[in-house]
């Protein structure tokens, strides 16, 4: 738990828009504040997800009328800022990404972000400019991945993924078969290693990853994490015991 004095700090409120199907996001994200309630506060609203792939009903999962739909009761909230804590912009483009952020805005008047938008704010804050990618997706979303990459222009070193696609199976994925995917990517040099899908469950286990591998780990849970309590003005060293991006 953190354990941290607070003195008359305005309580900042952190919404999350959620795949129906994820199980793992919401009690990380909510771990993370945990102890810190009196400063900042999780809250969620989900929307149809249930299959990652570039079939058209996959994608058509992404439209922009859900999603403003769930941003739409999440400011029922008073919410301080919105963040789409999904990786679908890595697939279909970082301009998706920004559009949904703008329409958001637009519609809520409250500011907005997603994990890959993110990730990226950090990978630029830090240099990173080689990484190794994790996924537990299917292989052509990872080329995907790998391109979106490259046109932010960070270079993939290596890449794994699991071939899976349903949502819920992510959130299945053990401990030993994501450390199995650290030892497979982390054998070349990198600035660190990149993990894409936020019901991947590979948060609980970054501490010892980085310990081991002596990387940062840039999971697309951790990152939207960082960049909202950026962007509601709370330093996010606060966050304690969840790697060495809080720590920065």
């Amino acid at each position: 738990m953190n354990k941290v004095m607070f003195a008359s700090n305005e309580q900042k409120k952190i919404g999350m828009l959620t795949p129906s199907s994820n199980t793992t996001l919401e009690p990380i994200c909510s771990g993370m504040v945990h102890g810190l309630e009196k400063l900042v506060t999780m809250h969620y609203g989900r929307f149809e997800v249930t299959k990652i792939s570039l079939e058209e009903d996959a994608l058509n999962q992404f439209d922009t009328a859900p999603m403003l739909e769930a941003s739409r009761l999440l400011s029922h909230a008073d919410v301080d800022v919105i963040a789409w804590n999904g990786t679908s912009g890595g697939w279909l483009g970082l301009d998706a990404d920004l559009k949904l952020c703008k329409d958001i805005e637009e519609y809520t008047g409250i500011p907005a972000t997603t994990s890959m938008i993110s990730q990226l704010k950090a990978f630029e804050k830090y240099g990173v400019k080689k990484i190794h990618l994790v996924t537990p997706y299917l292989t052509d979303i990872n080329e995907k991945l790998i391109d979106f990459y490259k046109k932010a222009d960070i270079r993939v070193v290596n890449s794994v993924c699991l071939n899976q696609y349903v949502n819920r199976s992510f959130a299945l994925v053990t401990q030993d078969k994501i450390m199995e995917m650290f030892a497979q990517v982390c054998t070349a040099e990198a600035d660190g290693v990149s993990v894409v899908c936020t019901n991947l469950p590979a948060m609980w286990s970054v501490p010892a990853l980085e310990e081991k591998y002596r990387i940062p780990v840039y999971d697309t849970i951790n990152t939207v994490v960082w960049d909202t309590l950026r962007m509601v003005g709370i330093d996010s060293s606060v966050v304690k015991g969840w790697g060495s991006l809080f720590q920065k």
